[in-house]
């Protein structure tokens, strides 16, 4: 949106004016289409004159290095106790691995503030963070706890769902877009672990290798319960001697997005991730 915004020279979508900055974070594992889709970014990015930057936070080093040594940031694996409890961790890795990576870099890098350095007082709240969540994970949408952002997000504003930034990808840029995700998040179905099984192998692989290091270590701090990666609270390789069939999924009409307008004020906005 922001650079059709700037390749055409005018606001055709008014929520999202032209950012300063793209920010995406390579967590070194996630599906190969992700890369693929972020390259993609990347080029468009320059076409429109958007800086573009890759940041290096990989999720998947530090938590194969660290489970069952030292503290490890808080993947949302499925929990079972021995008594037949089920729960789940919370989720904090987004948190340390792309928000607060993306804040430090504008920070330091973007901005130039030293380590320490306080924040000035035109600074506060004045840069905007537009972030890519959509309206069925609304939920998810919250403010900045740092004094120099002010969080926003468009799709949820918009009332967009997948299938309309689907729609909005295929109609104007061609691309037949797949969900950004981790290989190792526990949230995926079990279809989608049969299916980078059988189609992604090298991706099974470090879904394989977390499940296996969950398998074989405790948790540090130590927990009561045993961790999964599967919803349905088995390891890997219990699954794959099962015939996994793809669940169904609500039907929408993926509608053209060509002619949309909204009536809202465009805001200055520092980056999206995506």
């Amino acid at each position: 949106m922001s650079a059709e915004n700037a390749i055409r020279g005018e606001r055709v979508w008014p929520l999202v004016p032209v950012y300063d900055a793209v920010i995406f974070c390579d967590l070194h594992g996630e599906p190969s289409w992700v890369y693929e889709q972020a390259a993609f970014v990347a080029q468009v990015c320059r076409r429109a004159g958007i800086s573009y930057y890759t940041l290096d936070t990989d999720l998947y080093g530090a938590f194969t290095r660290n489970f069952g040594n030292a503290r490890v940031s808080s993947i949302p694996f499925w929990a079972l106790a021995d008594h037949g409890k089920k729960g789940r961790m919370p989720r904090q890795c987004t948190y340390d691995y792309k928000i607060k990576a993306i804040e430090r870099f504008i920070r330091y890098e973007l901005l130039g503030y030293r380590p320490r350095e306080r924040t000035i007082a035109a600074d506060r709240q004045f840069h905007r963070v537009h972030m890519g969540i959509m309206w069925e994970e609304s939920h998810r949408a919250k403010g900045s706890t740092q004094t120099l952002f002010t969080n926003q997000f468009p799709l949820v504003e918009i009332g967009w769902i997948r299938p309309d930034c689907y729609a909005c990808n295929r109609d104007i840029w061609g691309l037949d877009t797949k969900a950004s995700c981790c290989l190792f998040c526990p949230f995926h179905t079990n279809y989608f672990f049969a299916h980078i099984r059988e189609h992604e192998p090298e991706c099974y692989a470090y879904a394989l290798k977390i499940g296996e290091l969950v398998e074989a270590n405790q948790a540090h701090p130590p927990l009561k319960s045993e961790l999964f990666l599967s919803k349905a609270r088995k390891i890997l390789r219990e699954l794959e001697a099962q015939k996994i069939a793809r669940i169904p999924r609500p039907s929408y009409i993926i509608k053209s997005v060509s002619g949309m307008t909204f009536e809202r004020t465009a805001i200055i906005g520092k980056f999206n991730t995506l």
